[in-house]
């Protein structure tokens, strides 16, 4: 217990007082369009989100996209892993959709073993299986979890979803069931 302590007190070279948050889209961020019977992408919903929520913490917000991860390519992961790995931030919340999220966070990955650079930031995906805007979603919960877990976790790239912590590369979504699953 003394070792975990000592390692949430320690700060990062990185660290600063914000949260950086990066929004890709995802279910979370999905409106019923009325007109069409769709979902589709308005805006985000992040800021009445942490409003609802009362959120105390010191966050920068930037929209990179508002994309279905199923409609995202390898351009849009790239441009993800880019954002994450040249900020100067030390936490990193990343909001996206369920079911390309686990790849995305892969790409990171991927692109420090490429580089052969360590990580020293903590990098945390969250996302929804319902849209916030239609209610009884899973998307204030994982959000809060996922913001907790930016600020205590060591370095690395996660998951936060369904109340459970994934490490990045050992997790997928298990479609039948409709949550996370470690590897």
């Amino acid at each position: 217990m003394s070792k975990l302590l000592a390692t949430l007190q320690t700060p990062s070279p990185l660290s600063t007082s914000k949260i950086l948050v990066l929004v890709t889209g995802g279910t979370l961020d999905k409106d019923y369009i009325e007109t069409s019977g769709e979902l589709s992408f308005i805006s985000t919903h992040l800021p009445e989100m942490l409003k609802q929520a009362n959120l105390t913490l010191d966050l920068e917000i930037q929209m990179l996209m508002l994309k279905d991860s199923l409609e995202m390519d390898e351009a849009d992961r790239n441009r993800i892993s880019k954002a994450v790995l040249q900020a100067p931030y030390s936490q990193i919340l990343v909001t996206h959709g369920t079911d390309t999220m686990a790849q995305s966070a892969q790409t990171i990955i991927e692109h420090l073993k490429v580089e052969k650079q360590p990580l020293k930031k903590t990098i945390v995906f969250t996302g929804a299986m319902r849209p916030f805007k239609l209610g009884k979603s899973d998307a204030l919960f994982n959000l809060g979890s996922a913001l907790t877990a930016v600020q205590l976790l060591p370095a690395g790239c996660f998951i936060a979803m369904n109340g459970r912590i994934h490490s990045a590369d050992k997790v997928y979504k298990n479609l039948e069931k409709g949550v996370f699953e470690s590897i």
